[in-house]
């Protein structure tokens, strides 16, 4: 029996792995405090940190000689995410993750990334996600646009979990991405300029800071507001005349008790151009699927689309439904979307 090759991201992950599982043990902490003490390392050229004795000498020789196995696999900006993101998997399976702060699943971000590239036409932009987390989802976008030749992105991303931020900026350094990253309450004053686009799978949930959430218009009349709310709100608020939104929000959003003040905030700050259903098979039930939403700025040249773009995606697993289904996105943007 032949063994089959492994590729580089495997190759990767599998050394990532190694390290980080002996740094673990070295220093008695969580997978991704250990994974994210690695890639500091690797960002350092591979200059093992030792502080009082840990790594000891024999770990210390062994992660040399491991970061020197991957340091050549960090060439290509893909490659290293995709690698990183396999270990970010397992740290899901390995810790307690929050179900706010786990990875946008690629299937996800290349059909986020799809849109801003039909969306986008710029050859200079900014990107934004209030909500980055890991950076995963922010860097696959960033990857994807820079792809087209002199296109030059600034990304920025904020997060309020330091270990979180922490990670974001191992996947943004290791990828070689300008992306400036801000340690604190997204629904805080944000000190960064206007953004042209704004990506974001926004987390779902209640946000306890009411007296912060009475500053947003998409703030609930009693009780705890919902934190996608304002954060859509933030969001618009920071973007430039006409720029653009894509969010990943819960597929249900319009059917809350809260959802007619959205729809009234929505229509006085932004063209709602869009609403597309992911498949359902990415999700284990109905309550949780969510849906990609197109929000552009009023201003510049956005005109409210004559057709708002609705509908599901197909099963990614029929690769011709969905090139059918993107062609008529495609023809929509043609015929809805100013550039």
């Amino acid at each position: 029996m032949v063994a089959l090759a492994q590729t580089d991201v495997e190759t990767l992950f599998h050394r990532l792995d190694q390290a980080t599982l002996l740094l673990q043990q070295q220093l008695s902490t969580s997978y991704l405090d250990a994974l994210i003490e690695v890639g500091d390392d690797l960002i350092d050229g591979g200059q093992v940190r030792v502080e009082e004795g840990r790594p000891d000498v024999t770990a210390t020789a062994e992660l040399t000689k491991l970061y020197q196995g991957i340091q050549p696999l960090l060439v290509d900006a893909e490659t290293t995410r995709r690698g990183l993101q396999l270990a970010l998997l397992k740290d899901i399976e390995t810790d307690a993750i929050d179900a706010n702060h786990q990875l946008t699943p690629d299937s996800i971000g290349f059909l986020v990334t799809y849109l801003a590239n039909q969306l986008m036409r710029q050859t200079q932009m900014s990107v934004l996600d209030p909500a980055v987390g890991t950076g995963n989802l922010l860097t696959t976008v960033i990857n994807q646009l820079s792809q087209v030749d002199d296109v030059q992105i600034q990304g920025f991303g904020v997060d309020n979990d330091d270990s979180m931020l922490a990670m974001a900026n191992v996947m943004s350094t290791l990828q070689h991405r300008d992306i400036q990253l801000f340690h604190q309450d997204a629904l805080d004053p944000l000190v960064m300029p206007k953004m042209d686009l704004v990506v974001s799978d926004l987390p779902v949930g209640y946000y306890p800071r009411d007296d912060q959430a009475t500053h947003f218009k998409t703030a609930a009349q009693q009780g705890h507001s919902y934190v996608h709310h304002l954060l859509l709100e933030q969001s618009i608020n920071q973007l430039v005349a006409g720029g653009w939104g894509i969010f990943l929000v819960p597929s249900q959003l319009f059917t809350s008790n809260e959802a007619p003040s959205l729809v009234s905030w929505i229509q006085s700050q932004a063209h709602l151009q869009g609403i597309l259903n992911l498949p359902s098979e990415l999700f284990q039930n109905k309550q949780a699927q969510k849906a990609i939403l197109l929000l552009q700025k009023h201003g510049g040249s956005a005109k409210q689309a004559g057709q708002v773009l609705l509908g599901e995606f197909p099963s990614l697993k029929d690769a011709q439904a969905v090139a059918d289904f993107t062609n008529q996105i495609d023809e929509w943007v043609v015929t809805n979307v100013s550039q």
